[in-house]
């Protein structure tokens, strides 16, 4: 059997909703070492885990991308940003790390981060704590909803700003050994179209929030295309890691099923 993985969030659904079979749901982060381990064939993964490891195929057509506000990948800040001197991390998503790297350094913003466990530690001698977070997925989308007293950077209108170019957060990635790899590619992208072309009975199955918002999530904020302009975005991406010195590859070749 197929062993397939999915993130968990709110914007992957219309990617695995009708999937046939098993689907291990997790965070990102976890989905990307258990493709890297060999446990999952399949998995929709953090764009980064590519950009690291491109021995993957893509499952060219799908991506999880935005083209300018994503509204579910925000820093949530009081204070003036260039006032922020910590910025406290989602582990989960390292791509949506990568990102707020890239956009600061473009900025010249040097703040301090600090993962979920080191809040409540001592913090260096000067440095204030100050009231910003990064945050992703379904966790972006209850904090917005309930913290009208912040302000929110959003990650994807800020890409689009400074690249002109969409952001794709998230990618299907087949391990190179797995044989039936374009019949499986079919299947997901027939799968993605039927549940698009379905919007409203996709939206009616949600819970977590309204259905006016689901809706707007998934036809204004969200696409789901890989086209030429999302490859774009992906090697430029790409670019500005290798610029700011993040851990990707040198080179980005593109192997599309």
């Amino acid at each position: 059997m197929l062993r397939i993985g999915c993130v968990k969030y709110l914007n992957a659904r219309p990617l695995i909703h009708g999937w046939r079979g098993a689907v291990d749901f997790d965070h990102p982060a976890a989905l990307c070492r258990k493709l890297e381990r060999g446990d999952l064939d399949v998995a929709l993964v953090s764009s980064l885990e590519f950009l690291r490891r491109p021995k993957y195929r893509i499952v060219d057509g799908i991506s999880i991308a935005s083209r300018g506000e994503v509204y579910s990948v925000i820093v949530a800040h009081r204070d003036e940003l260039p006032d922020v001197q910590q910025i406290e991390l989602d582990p989960a998503s390292e791509t949506s790390v990568a990102l707020l790297r890239c956009l600061l350094a473009q900025r010249g913003l040097k703040p301090r981060f600090v993962r979920k466990a080191e809040v409540h530690s001592v913090r260096p001698a000067g440095v204030q704590r100050a009231d910003a977070r990064l945050l992703i997925g379904d966790q972006a989308i209850r904090f917005r909803h309930e913290h009208q007293d912040y302000r929110f950077w959003d990650l994807g209108e800020e890409w689009n700003r400074i690249a002109q170019l969409p952001f794709v957060f998230a990618l299907w990635l087949i391990r190179p050994e797995v044989g039936d790899a374009r019949e499986i590619a079919d299947i997901l992208r027939e799968l993605r179209d039927r549940n698009l072309q379905n919007v409203n009975d996709l939206v009616s199955s949600q819970t977590q929030v309204s259905p006016e918002f689901c809706r707007k999530y998934y036809r204004a904020y969200l696409f789901f295309q890989f086209g030429e302009r999302e490859k774009a975005g992906l090697r430029e991406f790409h670019c500005r890691c290798l610029l700011n010195k993040i851990d990707v590859a040198a080179k980005l070749p593109l192997s599309l099923v």
